[in-house]
């Protein structure tokens, strides 16, 4: 699955893997699945996305200053990726991140886009734990901010609504406008 967006962004979005109905459907990440719906709302509240979200690749949609990468490259099976999928598909997300010159601000959607960010990131799991709006700081100073991931599941269970994901990349956009500050 290749990525979406700004490929100058200072925020990337590490999602899970794409989705049956999404991505692997439609070819664009979050594009035709109901969690694309609350993160392209999200992102649009932001300034970081512009157009019109219709749920298809050809909608006209672009995204500013943020790009959409996945920590697994293929649809799993049963719709969660086994942990040697994780590890083998880690290569790919280390390409894409050294695919972005700018990106100083990474949110990961979900504990395994966490986990393979952090490793990705040159970050150590047992210090960079796990939870809805922690913020890590890797060591080259790059933060990532995580996020559970915006599932039917999760949004129907109540586990995330739209305040808390919008709390995230409002943190996300404060956190970039920082760091270009100091860079």
């Amino acid at each position: 699955m290749p990525s979406f967006g700004d490929p100058q962004a200072r925020i990337a979005i590490i999602g899970l893997a794409p989705g049956k109905q999404g991505a692997n459907r439609t070819g664009r990440p979050f594009t035709g699945d109901y969690a694309g719906d609350l993160l392209f709302a999200t992102l649009a509240r932001h300034g970081l996305a512009e157009g019109r979200y219709e749920a298809q690749p050809d909608d006209g949609l672009i995204l500013r200053d943020v790009i959409i990468i996945n920590s697994v490259k293929c649809l799993p099976p049963q719709n969660k990726p086994e942990p040697a999928e994780v590890h083998n598909c880690r290569p790919f997300l280390a390409e894409a991140v050294a695919a972005l010159p700018n990106a100083r601000t990474f949110v990961a959607l979900g504990q395994i886009a966490h986990q393979s960010a952090v490793k990705v990131l040159g970050g150590k799991l047992p210090k960079a734990r796990f939870a809805h709006l922690a913020e890590h700081r890797m060591p080259d100073g790059r933060m990532l901010i995580d996020s559970y991931h915006c599932s039917r599941y999760n949004q129907n269970t109540g586990r995330l609504t739209a305040d808390m994901f919008d709390a995230v990349f409002a943190r996300a956009v404060e956190v970039a406008a920082a760091q270009a500050g100091r860079g």
